[in-house]
C-alpha cells in the first residue's frame, strides 16, 4: 500500500477543517487522529477543537481507557505502561462504535487525568447536536482486534510525525512533570515509549493522511 498524502502546512490542514465541516452537515464524523507517544497528536486534537468550536466538535482521547494503577500493580504491565494491551481496548471500541452510530443521545467518555496520572469515568460529553468528534490515541490504526475495528467507524484517520529527538526529549520532560527523576524518565522514554513508538509507526499506512506537526 502506497504511503498516505503528507502535509506540513496549517493552510492545507484549515482546508481539511473546512473539509470536515462540509461532511458533517446531516451526519456525525469522526476523524481519528493517531500517532507514537509525544507526537504532537493531542496538540493537533486541541487546536482542532479550538478552530471548529465546541458547538462543532468534541475531542475524545483513547488516554482514558488506561487500565488503572490498581489493577496493574505488581504485574507485568506495570513496568511497561502505555503499551498497547495496557489499555481496555475492547471498553475503547466498544465506545467509539456507540459514537459513531447514537447520536440521539449524550455518551459520557472518559479523560487521562495528568498529574493523578488516572482514567477519570464520565468526564468528557458528546453531546447529540456535536456532528463532529475529534478521536485522539496511539493505536487508533492497530490492525489486531478489536483496535482494527475502531478503523471502521473513523470517516478519517491522520497519523501525526514529529522530529524523533524532539519528541523524545518531550516524552522526558512530560514524565518529569508527572513525577519521574531525569534518569527514569529519559529511560522510559528511550526503551518503553520507544518500543511502544515502533509499533505505532508500522501503522501509519493505514492513515488517509500524514500530519509532519
Amino acid at each position: 500500500m502506497p504511503d498516505p498524502q503528507a502535509t506540513e502546512d496549517w493552510g492545507t490542514i484549515r482546508a481539511d477543517i473546512d473539509h470536515l465541516r462540509a461532511q458533517s452537515q446531516g451526519r456525525r464524523v469522526l476523524l481519528g487522529i493517531a500517532g507514537a507517544p509525544g507526537s504532537g497528536k493531542t496538540t493537533l486534537a486541541a487546536r482542532l477543537h479550538q478552530e471548529l468550536g465546541s458547538q462543532l466538535a468534541v475531542a475524545v482521547p483513547m488516554d482514558g481507557f488506561h487500565l488503572a494503577r490498581n489493577v496493574i500493580a505488581g504485574t507485568a504491565l506495570e513496568r511497561r505502561r502505555g503499551a498497547i494491551d495496557t489499555f481496555d481496548g475492547w471498553g475503547f471500541a466498544a465506545l467509539v462504535e456507540r459514537i459513531a452510530s447514537q447520536a440521539d443521545h449524550t455518551i459520557y467518555a472518559p479523560e487521562f487525568r495528568r498529574g493523578l496520572e488516572e482514567p477519570i469515568a464520565c468526564s468528557i460529553a458528546i453531546a447529540p447536536t456535536v456532528p463532529i468528534v475529534i478521536i485522539e490515541g496511539n493505536y487508533l490504526l492497530a490492525d489486531e482486534r478489536p483496535w482494527r475495528d475502531i478503523r471502521d467507524h473513523l470517516t478519517e484517520t491522520w497519523f501525526v510525525e514529529s522530529d524523533e529527538d524532539e519528541r523524545v526529549d518531550r516524552l522526558a520532560r512530560r514524565h518529569v512533570e508527572h513525577g519521574m527523576d531525569q534518569v527514569s524518565a529519559r529511560s522510559w522514554a528511550t526503551t518503553v515509549d520507544a518500543a511502544n513508538a515502533r509499533f505505532i509507526e508500522a501503522t501509519r499506512h493505514r492513515a488517509d493522511r500524514i500530519i509532519r506537526w
